[in-house]
């Protein structure tokens, strides 16, 4: 009984390893990024920046760019893994009464790493993963981290066999930022993607 169990297993592994496919693609985009939380401090405990006993600082939507590298490794209809590298540029704009702050961009760039976990349904797909993400460049303030690990989810609409829309949310849980609190990255991402077919 033992050794037709295993007999079975093996066949079933390998009509699944046959049917297994791999499809390069590139995906881009626009970011809409912030850092989460409001900075909040006590004037009458810290240096009051607004000269003011009522100084606030928030962080608002950047938009910015995104592209990247994919590839798909379909395992069955409905389920496919599909690794990326991409370049993502996030952060966030001031909304303040801190001196001359107020509408400053914060800048920070990453290459990202994500592994993307994606189910059909006929032309449509939902999709899930982890991301590691390795800061490249920031401008107007200074990372707390230069490494961010996070989660990805969104949903993609196939519109040809090799062309599609997507959209997701990406969420950082290392702080990028901290001033007075720990602020991480949240973005918005909504662009495009294209797979190419290998010729067997």
């Amino acid at each position: 009984m033992k050794k037709i169990t295993f007999l079975f297993i093996m066949m079933v592994s390998g009509l699944s390893l046959a049917q297994v496919t791999f499809n390069p693609g590139i995906r881009a985009g626009a970011n809409f990024s912030h850092f989460t939380n409001k900075a909040q401090w006590y004037s009458y405990l810290d240096f009051d920046y607004s000269g003011n006993n009522d100084a606030r600082m928030e962080f608002r939507n950047k938009t910015d760019v995104y592209l990247g590298l994919t590839g798909n490794i379909r395992f069955a209809r409905f389920y496919a893994l599909q690794p990326e590298i991409n370049y993502s540029r996030q952060g966030a704009k001031l909304d303040t009464n801190i001196n001359n702050w107020n509408g400053q961009t914060l800048t920070a760039s990453y290459v990202s790493f994500q592994l993307v976990n994606k189910f059909y349904f006929n032309k449509f797909n939902i999709h899930f993963g982890p991301t590691l993400e390795f800061l490249v460049e920031q401008k107007n303030f200074d990372a707390s981290n230069e490494v961010d690990l996070g989660i990805t989810a969104g949903a993609g609409f196939d519109i040809t066999e090799h062309f599609g829309v997507e959209a997701r949310v990406k969420k950082g849980f290392v702080p990028v930022y901290s001033f007075y609190n720990d602020h991480s990255n949240i973005t918005f991402q909504a662009g495009v993607y294209y797979t190419f077919t290998l010729k067997k």
